[in-house]
C-alpha cells in the first residue's frame, strides 16, 4: 500500500463514510484510493470552503467527525474560513490538504503555502507530514484529538511523495487513540456540596445554556436535572435545543439579538449558572462584571476559558470539566442528599415575564416581514426538522423565534458569524443524517457567498428545502447604517432583482416557487416543508425591516431596545 491508501484504508477504520472534496494534482493519489473504496462514498461541492462547511456541518449534526480533502495552495486556503468557524464554535473536523513535494517546502514551487503557518491560529492543530510510514496513527489520533476537550479542526498536509511511498499498514485499533483523550474528572462530594449550597440558597437562580451542551447525552442529562429542579433558563445562540424550547420556564437566547423576556431576566436573576458556554454574549454588561448583582456557577470544559471567569468575574463554584459529567455528579448527590428549592414565585415570574414581552413585528405593514415568516415557520414546522441558517437578521429572527425541541437540531454560524454558511452545512447534515429533514433559512446576501451548493443540493437531489429571504439587501449592516451611520446606505443594497427560485429550477429543484402575498404565506411555507426531494421557496421581504431587541455595543441590557411593536 502507498501512503494514500493508507489514508483511506485508515478512515474506513474510524468508520468515515462521506468526505468532502475537491481534487486537484496534489491530492490525486488520494482521490485514485477513494475510488477503490467500498467504503466511502465522495461528495464533490461547489468549491473547497463548501467542501469544509459541509464536513464541519455533518460534525454539527452528528457525533460523527466530518472529513474534508482538498488539494494545495488556493484549495486549501479556500477552506481557511470554514475551518476558522468550526474552531470558533468548537465543532470537531478533519481536513487533509494535498502538497508539494517535501523538497519543494519551503519554496515558490506551484500551488505552494505554507500550511502550518497560515493556518496557526484557526485551527485546534496544524500537523505537516512528510513521511507516511506514521499517517495512520497520525489521523487516528487526530480523529480523536478533534473531539478531545474543547474540540475543534485539525489540519493534516499531506506531502505528495509521502502519498506515493510505499508503505505497510498496521491496523492499529481506533480504541487505542479513544482512550488516550478519555476524561476522568468528576466532582467530589465537598464540591457538589458547595454548589448545591449555593442553588439553595438562591432565590432566582437561572441555566445559561451553551454549545459546550448541545449534543445527545449533555441534552439528555440536563433535561433529567431540570426535570427535578425545574430551574428557569435561557441558552445561548449554540445552545439552542439542549433543553425543549416549548417549557414554560424555556426563555430562549439572551443576548444582543436576544428575546426580551431573556434578556429581562438577566437583570433579575441572582443564581447565573453557566454550562458549556464561552460567555461571548456581545452586550458589554455583563453577569459578575457591570451591576448585575448575582452568584455565578461556571462548569466548562476549556480551562482557559475558566481561569479567565474566575479572574474577570469571581465565581462562587466553577469546575473545570465536561459539563454533562459534573451534573451526572450532581444529580447523584442529590439522590443521596436531597435538596428542596424554594423558587416557585420566581418559576411564576418568568412564565409572567414571557407573557408580558412577547416577540411582535410590524404587522400591518403591506410587506411580508421575514419576523411573519418565522413566527408562522414555528407553528407548523415539525420537531424533527432539522435548521441551518446563514448569518444575519434571518437567522437572528430564526433564533428568536423557532422553538427548537432536539439537541443539533439548530445549525448556525455562532462564533464567526460566516455568511455563505447555510447551504454547504446543510449539504453535510442531510447526507450525514439522510432520515432527518433539512431546511436551510438563509438571505439572499448569504445564499448569493456558496450559490453553487444550490448545484450540489439539485443535482444529488438532497432531501434539502431552502427557505431564502430576499430583501435584495444586507439587511443586518443596512439596519446598522440606518441607526449609526446617519442612514447612510452603502454596499448593502441590491439595485436588481433577480430571480433565484429560476436558479434553484435550473439546478434541478423538483419544488420551486415564490412568495410575495401575506396570506401565502401558511400555505406556501407548508407546501415547501411537505416537498419531496430539494425544494427552494424564495420570500420577497420588505427590505426597510429593522431586527429588534437590540442591545447596541457599550450597552447594557437595561439599554435593550425593543423597538415599536414590542413592550419594553
Amino acid at each position: 500500500m502507498n501512503g494514500a491508501d493508507i489514508l483511506v484504508k485508515t478512515l474506513e477504520d474510524l468508520n468515515v463514510t462521506t468526505v468532502y472534496g475537491y481534487s486537484g494534482a496534489a491530492i490525486l493519489p488520494v482521490f485514485h484510493a477513494l475510488g477503490a473504496s467500498e467504503k466511502i462514498s465522495v461528495v464533490t461541492n461547489s468549491n473547497e470552503q463548501c467542501c469544509a462547511f459541509a464536513a464541519a456541518g455533518e460534525s454539527r449534526a452528528t457525533s460523527k467527525v466530518g472529513v474534508a480533502i482538498v488539494t494545495s495552495g488556493p484549495a486549501i486556503t479556500n477552506t481557511l474560513t470554514a475551518v476558522a468557524d468550526a474552531n470558533a464554535d468548537s465543532i470537531p473536523m478533519l481536513v487533509f490538504a494535498g502538497q508539494v513535494a517535501s523538497d519543494m517546502l519551503g519554496t515558490d514551487d506551484f500551488q505552494h503555502i505554507d500550511v502550518t503557518n497560515v493556518f496557526a491560529k484557526a485551527a485546534k492543530k496544524v500537523i505537516i507530514v512528510t513521511d507516511a510510514s506514521d499517517i495512520e496513527e497520525i489521523i487516528k489520533d487526530a480523529y480523536f484529538y478533534a473531539k478531545e476537550g474543547k474540540p475543534g479542526p485539525v489540519v493534516i498536509d499531506y506531502t505528495i511523495d509521502a502519498q506515493r511511498s510505499d508503505m505497510t499498514y498496521k491496523g492499529l485499533a481506533p480504541s487505542i487513540y479513544r482512550a488516550k483523550y478519555d476524561d476522568e474528572r468528576h466532582l467530589g462530594k465537598e464540591q457538589c456540596k458547595v454548589f448545591f449550597d449555593l442553588l439553595k440558597k438562591a432565590k432566582r437562580p437561572l441555566l445559561y445554556i451553551g454549545g459546550g451542551m448541545n449534543n445527545p447525552r449533555a441534552s439528555r442529562v440536563v433535561r433529567e436535572f431540570n426535570d427535578i429542579f425545574a430551574i428557569p433558563s435561557i441558552n445561548s445562540l449554540m445552545g439552542k435545543g439542549v433543553l425543549d424550547a416549548h417549557r414554560n420556564t424555556s426563555l430562549g437566547m439572551h443576548g444582543m439579538y436576544g428575546v426580551p423576556s431573556a434578556n429581562k431576566a438577566i437583570l433579575e436573576n441572582d443564581l447565573f449558572i453557566g454550562l458549556g458556554i464561552r460567555w461571548n454574549d456581545r452586550v458589554s454588561q455583563k453577569v459578575g462584571e457591570a451591576g448585575i448583582d448575582a452568584d455565578i456557577a461556571y462548569i466548562d470544559i476549556n480551562p482557559l476559558k475558566v481561569q479567565e471567569i474566575r479572574t474577570a468575574r469571581f465565581p462562587k463554584f466553577s469546575f473545570i470539566g465536561d459539563a454533562a459529567t459534573a451534573l451526572e455528579d450532581l444529580l447523584a448527590y442529590a439522590q443521596q442528599h436531597p435538596v428542596c428549592l424554594s423558587i416557585d414565585e420566581w418559576r411564576q415570574r418568568v412564565v409572567a415575564l414571557k407573557q408580558q414581552y412577547p416577540l411582535a413585528y410590524n404587522s400591518a405593514s403591506p410587506i411580508i416581514q421575514q419576523a411573519a415568516v418565522l413566527a408562522e415557520l414555528a407553528q407548523i414546522m415539525p420537531d424533527n426538522m432539522r435548521v441551518t441558517t446563514g448569518v444575519g437578521n434571518h437567522q437572528m429572527l430564526a433564533a428568536q423565534y423557532l422553538k427548537m425541541a432536539r439537541p443539533k437540531s439548530f445549525l448556525t454560524s455562532g462564533g464567526f458569524g460566516t455568511m455563505g454558511f447555510a447551504l454547504p452545512t446543510a449539504v453535510g447534515a442531510a447526507v450525514a443524517d439522510p432520515a432527518t429533514p433539512v431546511l436551510a433559512i438563509d438571505g439572499d446576501s448569504c445564499l448569493r457567498m456558496n450559490m453553487g451548493e444550490l448545484y450540489t443540493i439539485g443535482t444529488r437531489k438532497l432531501p434539502v428545502r431552502i427557505l431564502m429571504m430576499n430583501n435584495r439587501s444586507a439587511g443586518m449592516v443596512r439596519n446598522i447604517q440606518t441607526a449609526k451611520f446617519s442612514g447612510r446606505i452603502v454596499a448593502t443594497d441590491e439595485p436588481n432583482a433577480v430571480s433565484y427560485a429560476n436558479i434553484a429550477k435550473e439546478c434541478g429543484f423538483t419544488y420551486v416557487d415564490t412568495l410575495e402575498q401575506k396570506g401565502d404565506i401558511r400555505k406556501k411555507l407548508g407546501q415547501l416543508l411537505a416537498a419531496e426531494g430539494p425544494g427552494f421557496l424564495e420570500v420577497i421581504t420588505d427590505r426597510e425591516e429593522v431586527l429588534y431587541p437590540i442591545i447596541y455595543p457599550g450597552t447594557g441590557y437595561q439599554d435593550m431596545v425593543v423597538g415599536p411593536y414590542m413592550q419594553g
